[in-house]
């Protein structure tokens, strides 16, 4: 027991259980924080999908920002491949073409 403020300690034990009842505490509101976090950029995403759903050309951009991204890296190799549009193009060319034979 304590006599005085002063003389005051808590037994090792007790110590013990107060820092991993903080260490617990810490750890939860680590996970709330980063469960926000989650969540903002998943509503962040959506707008963006949004924004570039309603434009093919944003898509296009928003492809080549990535693309250059990739390219700065020195040890890279980037497959380019065509854009779905353009070979949607020639496809429905060949179609025609074998209509008319």
């Amino acid at each position: 027991m304590c006599v005085h403020s002063k003389d005051c300690r808590l037994p090792v034990q007790l110590q013990r259980a107060m820092a991993a009842e903080a260490e617990a505490a810490r750890e939860a509101r680590a996970k709330v924080i980063a469960a926000e976090g989650e969540q903002k950029a998943s509503r962040a995403l959506r707008e963006a999908s949004e924004v570039i759903g309603d434009s093919p050309a944003a898509l296009q951009l928003r492809y080549l920002q990535t693309l250059n991204t990739i390219s700065a890296e020195k040890n890279s190799t980037i497959v380019f491949p065509l854009p779905i549009d353009l070979l949607t193009y020639f496809i429905k060319a060949k179609e025609a073409s074998d209509k008319n034979k």
